[in-house]
């Protein structure tokens, strides 16, 4: 290339700026832009709906629990666990544990895109630290944090990286499951473990199954539409490249979400004849489940439908 255009300008804004030939600078772009999307759901998103939506008693270990489990999953995710979630086969569910900060690797080509694998290792780590953190608001009130300080590293290592391989890493469900960005991996996991977890660690206290009220609707309001608008990252970063899957699915979330919510508030209206701010909340965590497995696969109308 002919630098003669360039005299007088800083060597990094030169065309050729020395980055490789199959790094797509937009797709790297996104790529980087999508997983601090879905961390802002996690942190502050479900930080602040956390801590908002229980008793004021529990409002600081229940937003803690949420930024511990960020923190942690990031350090297990590098020293092993993305290796047993999308490494090479161990057995036909899991991965060989493997550290995934070696320069060759995290700077070498993600294989089913034109981004660099630090990108991929990141978002995929996004996705299970908001998995665990959905697991907790099964928990909250009900469990100790010391031991959940023990439990997230545990489920990371022994379930969700089982699930993440068997349908995203070449395990044996992978030819028959079609899942968008995590409506089994993460969603249908954290349900079944937080369902699984409450009943073992057992109900709440009496008193406090008679009266629940969130300590603040407000702050509710606001975790809610971080977890909302970051949703955008979760679904529309999933192809792993700026194309029109991606433009499909971003609609897609947000048409279902916003059909969900509004039918939530109606039925609200008909069955208890007044609206619900914790009512239209649930309804807009139900769109956003509810489309994320076919959010770039089904055509709008059909996203409406879900909604519905």
């Amino acid at each position: 290339m002919n630098y003669s255009n360039f005299e007088g300008l800083p060597k990094a804004l030169y065309p050729d700026d020395g980055s490789p030939d199959w790094n797509n600078k937009g797709d790297n772009a996104w790529q980087l832009t999508a997983p601090i999307l879905v961390c802002l759901q996690s942190v502050p998103g479900l930080v602040i709906l956390y801590g908002g939506m229980v008793k004021k008693k529990w409002a600081v270990n229940s937003a803690f629990m949420a930024l511990y489990a960020f923190a942690a999953v990031l350090v297990c995710w590098v020293l092993w666990a993305h290796h047993m979630s999308f490494g090479a086969k161990l057995i036909s569910i899991v991965g060989w544990p493997k550290v995934a900060l070696a320069e060759e690797f995290i700077l070498a080509q993600y294989t089913l895109g034109y981004v660099p694998m630090a990108d991929y290792v990141y978002y995929q780590f996004a996705f299970a630290a908001i998995t665990v953190i959905l697991l907790a608001g099964s928990l909250l009130g009900r469990m100790n944090f010391n031991a959940w300080m023990l439990f997230v590293p545990l489920w990371l290592t022994l379930c969700y990286t089982i699930g993440a391989f068997t349908i995203w890493g070449n395990g044996f469900l992978e030819p028959y499951i079609i899942d968008h960005a995590g409506g089994f991996v993460i969603h249908l996991s954290s349900g079944v473990a937080g369902f699984s977890a409450a009943y073992w660690v057992g109900p709440r206290h009496s008193h406090d199954r008679q009266h629940f009220p969130p300590n603040n609707i407000i702050q509710m309001l606001g975790g809610a539409g971080f977890l909302w608008l970051g949703w955008t990252g979760f679904n529309g970063g999933s192809p792993f490249s700026v194309n029109e899957i991606a433009s499909l699915a971003i609609l897609n979330t947000h048409l279902c979400t916003a059909t969900s919510l509004l039918v939530w508030v109606s039925m609200d209206m008909i069955v208890y004849k007044k609206s619900s701010v914790i009512g239209a909340i649930q309804g807009m965590i139900t769109g956003l489940v509810c489309i994320t497995p076919g959010a770039g696969i089904v055509f709008p109308w059909a996203a409406l439908l879900m909604g519905i």
